[in-house]
């Protein structure tokens, strides 16, 4: 049996799910929840960071990567959003910003997170071609 995925928006979708469960041998695991963030909002984010990195925007004091710039987006977007972020020592004495993981954002989440970035680069000056998703 291959993996499957069932978007529940009505009944004999509901059905479908349910002989799915009772022929799925043993072993096998069953997940209900929300939706993660889409790849749409995936590629539209990481290609926003890549403008911003691509940009003459600086950030204390010099020019950053995308990687810098994602990092700096959604802990700013986590501190916006009262979400919250923490910083602790690293292991080698450094200092760590943990925070939470895009990959693990709800579809809501990651489009406030586009938006916040997209605000961030107009108050910035920079240009950019994308829709919020």
């Amino acid at each position: 049996m291959t993996k499957q995925t069932y978007i529940l928006v009505n009944d004999l979708v509901r059905q479908r799910v349910l002989q799915a469960i009772r022929e799925a041998p043993e072993g096998f695991a069953v997940t209900v929840g929300e939706p993660t963030r889409s790849l749409d909002q995936n590629a539209k984010f990481h290609a926003l960071c890549s403008d911003l990195g691509k940009s003459q925007v600086l950030w204390a004091g010099k020019p950053r990567t995308s990687a810098e710039w994602k990092v700096l987006l959604v802990s700013g977007h986590a501190t916006a959003t009262h979400e919250g972020s923490e910083i602790i020592p690293g292991i080698e004495g450094e200092f760590v910003n943990i925070r939470e993981s895009t990959a693990l954002m709800r579809k809501a989440r990651g489009a406030s997170l586009i938006e916040y970035t997209l605000a961030f680069a107009a108050m910035n000056g920079l240009e950019v071609h994308y829709e919020a998703a």
